[in-house]
């Protein structure tokens, strides 16, 4: 009977070896899948089918930003440069702008480029913005305009990371170090 109960002990040591664990917030099973239909930077209607396949970070935004957007994609940008080659070309990012107005897909092309190939730039009409912040559980505003039109949007800063199949796993923050954002975007290439 010992013997018996000694095996199942181990056994069961073992199966809990096996599990998952991020170094960022794990949010998996927590919100749904990822889905939208946007514009990409190059002006093609694209939705979120047409980014499975490969690991995906999803960040909202706006290209004036003058600090949360440089900042958290500058983060992404030098954690995928400490992963191999191969986790690196297969990671991609989405930048999801908040400010259709202002980021036409031009300018989206342009300010994604200067992070690296595998940023992407997506915006959307209000409707289609709404749809995907509230599927997030996310928001935006915009502050009033200045004497020369100019104005300020408020958004989250967090991006939330997608496995293969478009499965929301984790939650990533400016704050979380640079070694376990660097950690969860390997483990992550291999979640399926």
């Amino acid at each position: 009977m010992r013997k018996w109960l000694l095996l199942m002990l181990t056994a069961l040591l073992l199966v809990g070896c096996g599990e998952q664990t991020w170094q960022t917030t794990d949010i998996s099973g927590v919100m749904p899948e990822l889905k939208f239909k946007l514009t990409d930077e190059n002006g093609r209607a694209v939705s979120a089918d047409d980014y499975r396949g490969k690991p995906t970070l999803l960040s909202f935004g706006f290209t004036n930003c003058p600090d949360v957007c440089p900042t958290t994609l500058a983060q992404l940008a030098g954690a995928s440069k400490q992963l191999d080659e191969e986790v690196r070309k297969d990671l991609q990012v989405l930048f999801v702008s908040v400010d259709p107005a202002r980021d036409d897909p031009q300018t989206l092309r342009r300010y994604t480029d200067v992070f690296g190939p595998q940023f992407i730039g997506l915006t959307g009409d209000k409707a289609a913005l709404n749809t995907l912040t509230r599927r997030y559980s996310t928001n935006y505003s915009y502050g009033e305009k200045d004497e020369s039109g100019n104005y300020d949007v408020s958004h989250s800063g967090a991006v939330f990371a997608f496995n293969r199949e478009g499965d929301l796993r984790l939650l990533i923050r400016a704050n979380d170090p640079m070694d376990a954002v660097v950690a969860d975007l390997r483990q992550l290439s291999e979640d399926r």
